[in-house]
Order: structure tokens, then sequence, then C-alpha cells
């Protein structure tokens, strides 16, 4: 069994034809089909099932793949800790992080860094919270900036690097937009935007309301923060946003109010799997960002 033989397999299986995943690979269609054959004759099964034009796995074939991108999975990252025990100042790190942080906290670290470690390359990818738990624990990303730091995930392990609170966030015309603070009960009878159900905003938005004594009416829905901001800025209702959201932003049409109480706080930390050695560049990175946290608490 070679390793091309389950790449070919595995591009095959992702598109469905033969002549795209030739293209994709940029090999010869004939040089993908002999491989797979062999591959085929190996196992003694059959992998793909013909579909008109196009081929579809086999039941047996679905039961393969997931252990073949398992496999191949290992294998670049053994090829990337080789790499980066060369040279730990070349490597690649994947990072994830939910819109919350995408604005500030993210730019903040990342362009700090690579001011002391300018050959280290990012792969970004932003998601949901138990999306990004789920891609850590998949080594999909090696770490995840995460508000609030999960507790007691199996195969997780968390660093809470610092804790924010949330302030209102109010159309500018709302009756208690000039206000220096708000108690949350006040907003009972106002509609809420926030993001969709599934998202961790959401459920601190729910908690709080539900602390201050009522169920808020959620009138819409985004999934950024530009959307949430501009549905509030556009009079469709109100929101609670955490204080990361509102640095090096102008508000237009829109006010924030910090929350008197019941104090709305999230903490805001970095995961990483449990059970898998960090590759080089990874500690590197791993251990800036908690000594960088570490020095801004000791300023503030």
């Amino acid at each position: 069994m070679e390793l091309r033989q389950l790449q070919y397999f595995v591009e095959v299986a992702k598109r469905e034809h033969v002549s795209e995943a030739a293209e994709a690979l940029h090999v010869a269609q004939s040089a993908i089909s002999r491989q797979i054959a062999n591959l085929e004759a190996e196992l003694g099964v059959q992998l793909f099932e013909r579909e008109g034009r196009n081929v579809k796995l086999t039941p047996v074939g679905r039961h393969f793949l997931p252990h073949v991108e398992t496999a191949l999975k290992a294998i670049e990252y053994a090829k990337q800790q080789i790499e980066e025990y060369l040279d730990p100042e070349r490597g690649t790190i994947k990072i994830g992080f939910p819109t919350s942080l995408a604005s500030h906290t993210m730019p903040m670290v990342i362009s700090a860094f690579k001011e002391e470690h300018p050959n280290v390359a990012f792969h970004l990818r932003q998601g949901a919270y138990r999306y990004l738990i789920e891609a850590v624990k998949k080594r999909e990303i090696d770490l995840a900036f995460l508000g609030p730091v999960p507790t007691g995930e199996p195969g997780i392990k968390g660093e809470i690097l610092f804790s924010e609170t949330f302030a209102a966030l109010l159309p500018s015309n709302h009756p208690l937009a000039k206000r220096k603070s708000l108690v949350l009960n006040e907003l009972r009878n106002d509609p809420f935007v926030t993001f969709p159900e599934g998202y961790v905003l959401h459920q601190i938005v729910l908690d709080a309301c539900h602390q201050a004594g009522f169920s808020p009416v959620i009138s819409s829905e985004g999934e950024d923060l530009d959307a949430i901001k501009g549905l509030v800025s556009a009079g469709i209702g109100v929101t609670l946003l955490p204080e990361s959201a509102f640095y090096e932003t102008v508000l237009r049409f829109a006010v924030k109010v910090p929350i008197e109480m019941p104090q709305v706080k999230r903490n805001v930390g970095i995961i990483v799997s449990d059970h898998h050695e960090l590759a080089p560049s990874v500690k590197v990175f791993y251990r800036f960002v908690k000594d960088f946290f570490a020095q801004l608490e000791r300023y503030q």
C-alpha cells in the first residue's frame, strides 16, 4: 500500500469524479485509475462503484475513508514535526478563533508574535465554539482561542488568558442611550439581536437575561459582529457584546452602555489537544501568548 494510492483514494472520494481528482492532483487520469485499481486488488475489495459519469464509494469504501484520512493527517503531522525540529522558526501554525475575537485580539497577538518570529507562518480559521473544540481534537488546527475556556472537555487542555465584561449595545435613539450605565432588567421589553443558537455568545446573552429575571425576545440573528452591530444600528433591537468587540470600532447610530447589574463576564483563553505533543513552532507560540497576556494584565 503506497502513500500516493491513499492520497488518490481520498481525492476521488471527495470529488466523486476521477477526472476532477486528476486535475486537482496534476496527474493523468489513467494514473489515478491504475493506482486505485492496485489498492482495491491489494485490499481485495471494491472501493468505488460507477454512477453515470461519477463514482461513489461502496459501503466498505465509506468505512475505509475516515481511517485513511486519519492516517494521512498523522503522516502530515509527522512531516511537520521533522521540519520544525530542524527549524522551529519556519513552521506553520494553524489557529482557530471565534468571530468575537477577530477584530482586536487576534490581530494584536499575531502582529506582536510576528515581530519576534517573522518567518513563522499562520493558517487561520474562524469558526463557532463547538466547531473549534472538535477541530483541535481532530488536529485540523493546532490550537484555538475561545471564550469562555471549556472545562471538563475530554481531550482538551485550556489556559485562561484574560477576563472581560459585557456591555449593552443600543440604537442611538433608544431611551437609555444617554445613560452612563443600566440595569439589564431595564431591557426586558426590548427585542434582542443575537448570534444564532449554538454560538456561545447566544447562550451568554440568554443566561445573563435569565439572571436578570426575564427571557429575552429574540427578533433577529446575525453570524458576525458587523451584522449584529448593523442590526442594532438599524433599530432592530438591542444586544450584549464583550468589551473586545468594541475596540477600535466607530459605532454609527448605536451606543455602548455599561451594565451595572448583573455583571456579565467571560474568560478568554487558548485550548490545545491534551493527547498530542505540540509541534516546536506551536510550543513557541503557545508560550508567547501566555507571557504576552500575563504582561498585559500586569500593566493594567
